[in-house]
């Protein structure tokens, strides 16, 4: 989670122009009532930690506004009244398979300090701001990333195109021309973000009409566009692959300098194929039934309640009801069945948070108090069914606890040394790589569970035996997830029949035949088994795993001498071999 701080020299500034006078003292109980932490709150600042699902609180011109009205200051507008604007972004085609989602906003007039030390920690704060938009909404700029510019340096209109690694320009905090490929390699922003752009040959750049380069997206903005103190209109643009997200963090930048007494104004942004326009500051109506308020909250509310509620929220309650068109029985919770009452709530458009009209309840929550709600065990009750996925792990996981095996939990980090060359196995397809490992051990996502539990094992070997362990659990190959499970098994007198034993009552507890399955021996050195007693399970043509003992030279590379016998499944393809008794 994301913590910011909070300068009361800002927040007092960004309360004038506002006419509104700052109460710190009123911070610490609403910060906690909106479920954000606080840290610390003194004379000078204040830090608190912001939750995932409250993006909007992450400057203090978006906080400041949702403060307001929880603290009933005034009642706050829920549309962003964006003035319609001249300019225009063409975009070339060919960003369609590199950068695909372009929005942008300019906002005109922002009142950035009243002397230079104000103005510094105003850009200081936009650069948080930014960053920590860049961190949440964006995951780290993959799906999107923000770039603001001064307006007065750069000439409409715009243009987005995609270039060679060759193209130069002067990146942020340089001062001669670097090329593409250059700023990847040794820009220290380039490097951190190269991996975004891996798979492609060309790369998005925004120029302006006398090709004046303002932004290499997602990777670093031109030195020609840096805000200075002397900066009051701004040029946004926001790319990626995520509309949602790309969305609210232009509305939330926007916002922020919005609050700051600017005035935003909307472009056009021409594709190929269509013309946009963005930013779309309109408030979105959600349609809440009144039923769901009470099944949550365990108490009725009357409007007057509902509107401060969701006042003091940011919302609005536009009206209330009876359901006259759409179902006659509800089949989710979500749905107004004719005859009932439904309240139609505004909120703003840059709570992306609300996705659903249980998130308004939870603002309903809120702001009412949850200190008023009734003390009651809650009264829902939902059917459901288990996924098919999870009624085969249950039978799996109940099988191998029959066989006198402890579950255990291993990291699904790993390393190649541990999966693939002390146990001799093939690597399945791609192997996904950590970007950034922390250590040596943990450089690549798992494609086998028994390795992990080797260490297991090993970690334990001063232990009595015999030592029954297994795990079900995640493997990723080729950058997919997929379930497994795997046993292992340290006892004198264990070894190939044993694990043959085991294997057969899996197969059993399955409801797969017995006469159904064959068994085929494994090549030497094709995994841990030891040459002549490991094999592979074939059913209906399908391998689902393998099973057998663990070469001593296998076990004496995690440090164990003890008779080890072992097996590894896929559960995928047990799924297309057995059937589920309970279907």
């Amino acid at each position: 989670m994301p913590t910011i701080t909070l300068d009361h020299s800002i927040l007092e500034y960004i309360q004038e122009i506002n006419s509104v006078k700052h109460e710190p003292k009123l911070w610490d109980n609403w910060l906690t009532e909106i479920g954000c932490p606080v840290e610390i709150n003194n004379d000078d600042h204040i830090d608190i930690e912001v939750f995932p699902d409250r993006p909007d609180l992450l400057s203090h011109e978006t906080l400041a506004k949702a403060s307001r009205s929880f603290l009933n200051y005034k009642i706050e507008d829920t549309s962003m009244n964006i003035k319609k604007g001249e300019n225009i972004i063409n975009v070339d085609k060919s960003l369609e398979k590199v950068r695909p989602i372009i929005m942008s906003a300019i906002v005109r007039g922002v009142k950035t300090g009243k002397n230079i030390v104000d103005k510094e920690k105003f850009i200081q704060s936009l650069m948080d701001h930014q960053e920590k938009l860049h961190l949440t909404l964006g995951r780290k700029r993959k799906l999107s990333s923000i770039g603001v510019h001064d307006l007065t340096k750069i000439k409409p209109p715009f243009r987005v195109k995609t270039v060679k690694s060759s193209f130069k320009f002067v990146p942020l905090s340089e001062n001669s021309q670097m090329s593409i490929s250059e700023i990847l390699n040794k820009h220290p922003k380039g490097i951190e973000y190269a991996h975004l752009m891996k798979d492609t040959d060309f790369f998005p750049i925004i120029l302006d009409s006398e090709d004046n380069v303002i932004s290499f997206p997602p990777i670093i903005n031109g030195e020609q566009t840096t805000v200075t103190t002397e900066t009051k209109d701004f040029f946004i643009d926001v790319t990626g692959w995520d509309k949602r997200s790309c969305e609210a963090c232009l509305l939330l930048i926007c916002l922020a300098l919005k609050e700051r007494g600017g005035t935003i104004e909307n472009l056009e942004i021409v594709f190929p194929d269509k013309n946009i326009i963005t930013p779309n500051g309109d408030p979105i109506n959600y349609k809440v039934p009144e039923k769901l308020i009470q099944k949550i909250l365990g108490m009725e509310l009357d409007n007057s309640q509902i509107k401060n509620s969701i006042t003091k929220m940011g919302g609005e309650l536009i009206e209330s009801r009876t359901v006259t068109n759409g179902p006659n029985k509800a089949e989710r919770w979500s749905d107004c069945v004719i005859g009932e009452i439904e309240h139609i709530i505004s909120m703003p458009r840059w709570r992306s948070d609300i996705m659903h009209p249980i998130d308004i309840v939870e603002d309903i929550a809120i702001g009412f108090g949850y200190e008023k709600l009734p003390e009651q065990m809650s009264s829902i009750h939902l059917d459901s069914i288990p996924l098919r996925s999870a009624q085969m792990n249950r039978r799996i996981r109940a099988s191998l606890r029959a066989l006198g095996l402890q579950e255990v939990q291993s990291l699904t980090l790993s390393n190649e040394r541990d999966q693939f060359e002390r146990t001799r196995w093939k690597k399945k397809g791609k192997v996904t790589n950590i970007a950034n490992p922390i250590s040596q051990e943990h450089t690549i996502l798992r494609q086998y569970i028994l390795p992990c539990l080797l260490q297991i094992l090993s970690a334990n070997r001063h232990q009595e035996l015999p030592q029954r362990i297994y795990e079900l659990g995640h493997v990723v190959n080729n950058s997919k997830n997929n379930y497994t499970f795997s046993w292992s098994c340290a006892e004198v007198g264990g070894g190939f029949t044993a694990a043959k034993g085991y294997v057969q009552s899996i197969i059993r507890d399955l409801g797969i035949e017995i006469d159904e399955i064959l068994f085929e021996p494994i090549e030497e050195e094709d995994g841990p088994w030891l040459l002549g007693r490991g094999a592979k399970i074939i059913v209906q043509g399908v391998e689902i795993g393998q099973f057998g003992e663990i070469d001593p030279i296998v076990s004496e590379k995690y440090g164990l001498k003890t008779p080890i016998h072992a097996g590894e499944f896929d559960i995928k393809e047990i799924n297309k071999v057995a059937s589920d008794p309970l279907i």
